[in-house]
């Protein structure tokens, strides 16, 4: 990491859900969590947490310098809705295949 930059993952008992036009497109009790300086909290979710049969690849792609580079998955009405990190650098390596939305709702109770 550069001076000042942090990443640090780590499991969160958060419960995490996913919603789009009232259809729930992920549901997950055991997220990782990611802290990244500057960024919000994102959680990234296991692929049998996620309803990956709505989803449909996308030709996007991003890099990251900490984390390597991204492909993402969209619905219909919403491109780029979903990312992961296929081959994550080995600082991040626990979010492998793991899937990261925009709009994660964090459920209390």
């Amino acid at each position: 990491m550069t001076a000042g930059h942090t990443i640090t993952v780590e499991p969160s008992t958060q419960h995490v859900r996913v919603e789009r036009d009232g259809q729930v497109l992920a549901d997950s009790h055991s997220p990782l969590a990611l802290h990244e300086t500057g960024c919000p909290v994102r959680y990234y979710l296991a692929p049998e947490d996620v309803r990956v049969d709505l989803l449909t690849p996308s030709d996007t792609t991003t890099h990251c310098p900490f984390k390597g580079d991204a492909t993402y998955w969209s619905l219909p009405d919403a491109p780029d809705l979903v990312w992961a990190y296929e081959e994550p650098k080995a600082e991040v390596e626990a979010i492998r295949g793991r899937f990261c939305f925009y709009d994660t709702e964090v459920v209390s109770g």
